[in-house]
């Protein structure tokens, strides 16, 4: 099925992450009709995944529908499907959800579908060690990160009680950082009182990494501070540490002299990689355009793809001068790509080269304790978590959405309870049970991205 429109300038978007959400709010107003195509129905906050892992916010909170976004943007349509293909001389996109193909054609595209994990060629680390990228990723790890003292609860064996108690995540960046320091909460506060036969303060929380320092990119003194601050929770830092096997029983990882050492553990996390989406290697394939080894496409300086100043990619798909993959990039280029089209529609000079302005770092350590890099200003400590909590609260959308997240926070970080730690055996199994069943057909477009994922080894 082809769908077509009205003879107004056709925009197609794809992915309704920062960078596709952003640039189609930029079109409000622009004289042309708008598609965004996503495989999810909703708009993620991805850097506060890790609380609806730990059982602070709700999946609402941090992933509200697109469609609830843009309602009253007129000349924006959504559309659900994930996107299997993109021929850039025909200027179509061709989209995969029950009841079959959907073909799109436009004047002007952008892509925005973002970043994946990446388990560095150990793709069947998945099955063990889910990721942090996505709403369904979170529900499993709220799933294996509870039911891990639930099962040690009833657990005789003291060995196997440690097992259930010992926490691995595996990447010390600032997901994997956050992700160790609310565990850590949940350990030593939250859950405190929850249990009658076992001591939840005596579990075994592990950050690995195989780079030398926490947070890196931070700098020599916030990383110090943030491994300051992880210590002082009781998590366990190992660094120069790579990990070579994960399996259901554990991790194995390696020293820098070779040695390897085996971590019993019931619940593992993989916050160390990521791979641009699958689309970037289409559409080098379809244009000719060069990927970088993490899948991301060589754009052009105005992030067009070379040889096609239609076609623009942004945000964690791109790259270009070393920009890193992180919110702030895929905004801003979200942004630039419509107000070149903006310009192109209004016969005005159009913007020029993409400049990325940083507006700094931050990560959340534990309630009260965080570390910020922004501009000149390096600080870790309570301020740095005030200042934290205000930006993430800034970019949350909608004032319903930033009012219960306020007060989800306050409860979790004054008080001591978690109010969203409900977990099903569905939340934990069935991503693992469609990614056995690779040959199935697929219903929903989040079925097909898990085989394509797998494929494409990110």
């Amino acid at each position: 099925m082809t769908q077509t429109g009205a003879d107004r300038h056709r925009v197609v978007v794809i992915g309704s992450g920062f960078g596709g959400l952003f640039a189609t709010q930029a079109l409000r107003r622009a004289d042309c009709d708008v598609t965004l195509i996503s495989k999810t129905t909703s708009h993620l906050f991805q850097p506060l995944l890790y609380q609806v892992a730990t059982g602070i916010l709700s999946m609402g909170e941090i992933a509200p529908a697109t469609r609830d976004i843009l309602k009253r943007q007129d000349n924006a349509t959504v559309l659900l499907g994930e996107v299997t293909d993109i021929d850039v001389q025909a200027r179509t996109v061709t989209s995969q959800a029950a009841p079959g193909p959907l073909v799109t054609p436009y004047d002007s595209l952008i892509v925005a579908a973002g970043a994946g994990q990446s388990y560095f060629g150990n793709d069947h680390f998945a099955e063990f060690a889910p990721g942090m990228k996505s709403i369904d990723d979170a529900l499993e790890l709220r799933g294996r990160i509870f039911g891990s003292f639930e099962l040690a609860e009833r657990a005789t064996d003291p060995e196997e009680v440690r097992r259930f108690l010992t926490f691995v995540v595996v990447g010390a960046g600032p997901t994997g950082v956050e992700m160790a320091g609310q565990i850590a909460e949940l350990c030593n506060r939250a859950l405190k009182r929850d249990f009658r036969h076992v001591d939840t303060t005596s579990a075994r929380i592990v950050l690995l990494d195989a780079a030398p320092a926490v947070l890196a990119p931070f700098g020599p003194k916030l990383s110090a501070d943030a491994a300051r601050i992880l210590a002082g929770v009781g998590v366990e830092v190992l660094l120069g540490a790579k990990v070579v096997g994960l399996d259901a029983e554990g991790v194995t990882y390696e020293d820098a002299d070779g040695q390897q050492t085996f971590i019993p553990a019931a619940c593992k996390v993989w916050a160390a990689g990521v791979a641009a989406s699958p689309l970037g290697a289409l559409l080098a394939q379809r244009s000719g355009a060069q990927i970088d080894r993490a899948g991301r496409v060589e754009v052009e300086k105005d992030l067009t793809l070379p040889g096609h100043p239609d076609v623009f990619v942004v945000g964690d798909m791109i790259a270009l001068d070393n920009l890193p993959g992180v919110a702030q990039v895929a905004i801003q280029g979200g942004r630039h790509a419509a107000a070149t089209i903006r310009a192109r529609l209004d016969g005005r000079p159009e913007p020029g080269p993409f400049e990325y302005h940083d507006k700094g770092s931050m990560a959340t350590i534990t309630r009260f304790s965080a570390v910020a890099s922004v501009g000149r200003v390096k600080t870790a400590g309570f301020m740095a978590w005030v200042l934290w909590l205000v930006v993430h609260l800034m970019y949350i959308v909608g004032f319903k959405k930033r009012l219960t997240t306020l007060l989800h926070w306050t409860v979790s970080f004054v008080g001591r309870t978690r109010s969203e730690r409900t977990t099903s055996a569905q939340q934990v199994v069935a991503r693992n049970r469609l990614r056995n069943d690779p040959d199935g057909t697929p219903l929903w477009p989040g079925a097909v991205g898990e085989r394509q994922s797998r494929q494409s080894g990110g």
